[in-house]
């Protein structure tokens, strides 16, 4: 049997406003609400579920494995929109990006909070 992550909930004080803050970074579509939730599909069908919530958010981490190109676009929208950046996860390094594995990484935060990270080497995959 294969397993697959299929989804994932995101909790967000504006959905639509957090999803749509993703997609257009990421370069996605937000789709059509879909219950509670305010999807942004991912290229290998993982779907990222928004959901609002009154309480405070927890930060989680989400990472994209994302080619070079698509890197390049991504973090020059990051730069144009003023995101501040990190090489590292624990934001000690800020105005950077690393090469861990031979690739290119970089952290910004969402709106919520969230840890997101653009990479284009998995972890592992390469020398340091």
């Amino acid at each position: 049997m294969a397993v697959e992550l299929n989804h994932t909930i995101v909790a967000a004080h504006d959905k639509t406003a957090s999803a749509r803050f993703l997609a257009d970074l990421l370069g996605l579509q937000v789709e059509p609400q879909y219950g509670p939730f305010t999807p942004v599909q991912m290229p290998n069908g993982v779907t990222l579920d928004f959901m609002d919530s009154d309480d405070s958010i927890t930060p989680q981490h989400y990472a994209f494995l994302v080619s070079e190109d698509d890197f390049d676009a991504i973090f020059g929208r990051v730069r144009d929109a003023g995101l501040t950046y990190w090489a590292d996860p624990h934001h000690n390094r800020p105005g950077e990006i690393n090469h861990n594995d031979g690739g290119r990484g970089a952290y910004f935060d969402d709106p919520n909070g969230h840890n997101l990270e653009i990479l284009t080497r998995p972890y592992g995959s390469g020398e340091d």
